[in-house]
């Protein structure tokens, strides 16, 4: 090609930078828009070709760099593109200085305007420590809002299973049963209690708890004779799990269910909100939650005896009296009154960041609608979930490898996407946990696992970052299917 129309070509493109490769699609070199400046200015001969203009050795990175990798070469080159290649040096990709200067999150803290204003509260009134009237105000709007009679405030939904556990009577030696799907600060405080975990699968149909793997784990553990203390049910990524299946089979057993509904705050069953539902419910409010206080958690529950002693032991276990006493091991859990004044402000916008949310994923699903091998988390018949992360999974073969290849590349192009959680049951902290599947010979956690994606569900995201992911995504996946398909 004749520099003279690689000028109209770069125009037409937009890209800031052309490859030359071979017959045989090998790169050769890059051509820049300085490159084509000076052509200008030297001015180079009027039919020259691209090959004619003064050699360059491409700066490249292979297939396994990361994003990292790639910024570190722009740095060291003071370059603004770096052609991916591939084994034999054929461009696979190109990652542009731009996309590492603006990162699309996976679910990124997404502030409104009235937080400002209880927080501005707080500092005027002195109200920095532990406790204070936002904390009151916030326990008591969570409370309504959720319909629980109840709640107390913490420092992190971990904080806020570990007195649930406690509250429930879990001692060292008990058996606890929790879902396998989630993440590690559903099950750690299991440990924290020197109890016993047993994992239950999930059910392909909402991805939460298989309530036929919870019958069987409930069939063993009466035949050795130790019922779970409690069962720690997860309503995994902002839906809620199959209440009407699963908590009959809890109260058969006389055993009290712990409802982990951290992920999902603003969720429903069947118009009843998640958390809601068991003898206690914990929310979090991590930066990256639906809202945030920037880290903090909630415990609910109907008994105001609960309640109140979960407060109790959230103050370092103080017994009433003029000076500091104490007759049993406390914690340091509570929330703060800075914080709770955002968490006041973030209440109040829930319905809509929902709102923002499902729309994240209804785009998604509908500019992927022509790929079948995109199989997208279901919301069974009831259910109505926040989306708090928009989840899929590869369908046919080599999901994991493929799996992987997506994620490398969309991390190229400084996108946060991740593998579903890991299950505890996989995890070597948990080795040689009793486990339930779904199914005897379906581990269904464990395919979801292998083949699921979480895409950047932030209710913050404008629709151009929306466009670009689904953008990357498309190219990431025939990349995928193309190295699959060649090995």
């Amino acid at each position: 090609m004749a520099w003279r129309d690689a000028i109209a070509l770069m125009d037409e493109l937009a890209e800031g930078i052309l490859l030359v490769v071979d017959e045989q699609g090998i790169l050769q070199r890059t051509v820049t828009d300085g490159d084509l400046r000076r052509a200008v200015l030297a001015p180079a001969p009027e039919h020259a070709t691209l090959a004619e203009l003064p050699a360059v050795a491409p700066v490249t990175v292979g297939e396994a760099a990361g994003i990292e990798d790639v910024r570190r070469l722009m740095e060291a080159h003071r370059i603004l593109h770096v052609p991916v290649v591939d084994g034999a040096g054929r461009p696979v990709d190109l990652v542009h200085s731009r996309e590492l200067a603006s990162r699309i999150w996976l679910s990124s803290p997404h502030l409104g305007e009235e937080e400002a204003a209880f927080v501005e509260d707080a500092f005027r009134s002195n109200w920095i420590a532990p406790l204070g009237p936002h904390v009151d105000g916030f326990e008591r709007e969570v409370a309504a809002r959720v319909g629980v009679g109840h709640a107390a405030a913490l420092s992190s939904g971990t904080a806020a299973i570990h007195l649930a556990l406690l509250l429930l009577g879990v001692k060292p030696g008990d058996t606890v049963f929790c879902s396998s799907l989630t993440f590690v600060g559903s099950c750690n405080p299991v440990l924290y209690c020197g109890a016993r975990p047993v994992f239950i699968d999930s059910e392909p149909g909402s991805w939460n708890m298989s309530p036929a793997a919870l019958e069987r784990a409930f069939d063993w553990a009466k035949k050795e004779g130790r019922l779970p203390r409690c069962v720690i049910l997860v309503n995994l990524y902002g839906q809620s799990a199959d209440m009407d299946a699963l908590l009959p089979l809890c109260e058969r057993h006389g055993v009290p269910v712990l409802e982990d509904a951290a992920e999902s705050l603003g969720a429903t069953y069947k118009g009843r909100a998640s958390g809601a539902f068991g003898r206690i419910g914990v929310y979090s409010f991590n930066g990256n939650k639906i809202i945030t206080t920037s880290g903090g958690g909630m415990l609910v529950a109907d008994d105001a005896d609960l309640v109140a002693r979960a407060r109790k032991l959230a103050t370092q276990a103080r017994e009433p009296a003029a000076h500091y006493e104490h007759v049993e091991a406390g914690f340091n859990y509570r929330m703060s009154n800075v914080l709770a004044g955002i968490g006041r402000g973030q209440l109040r916008v829930l319905d809509e960041r929902v709102a923002q949310r499902r729309r994240v994923f209804a785009r998604y699903r509908q500019a992927l609608a022509d790929l079948p091998q995109l199989q997208w988390m279901p919301e069974p018949e009831g259910s109505h979930s926040t989306r708090w992360l928009t989840c899929l999974t590869l369908a046919g073969a080599q999901a994991n490898r493929r799996r992987d290849l997506v994620l490398k590349a969309l991390e190229r192009h400084s996108i946060e996407a991740r593998p579903v959680w890991k299950p505890m049951h996989l995890q070597p902290l948990f080795r040689g946990a009793p486990y339930f599947p779904h199914q005897e010979g379906r581990d269904v956690a464990a395919s979801l696992f292998d083949a699921g994606v979480c895409l950047p569900s932030g209710s913050n995201l404008t629709d151009g970052q929306i466009d670009e992911v689904i953008g990357r995504l498309r190219r990431a996946l025939s990349f995928a299917e193309e190295q699959c398909a060649s090995s």
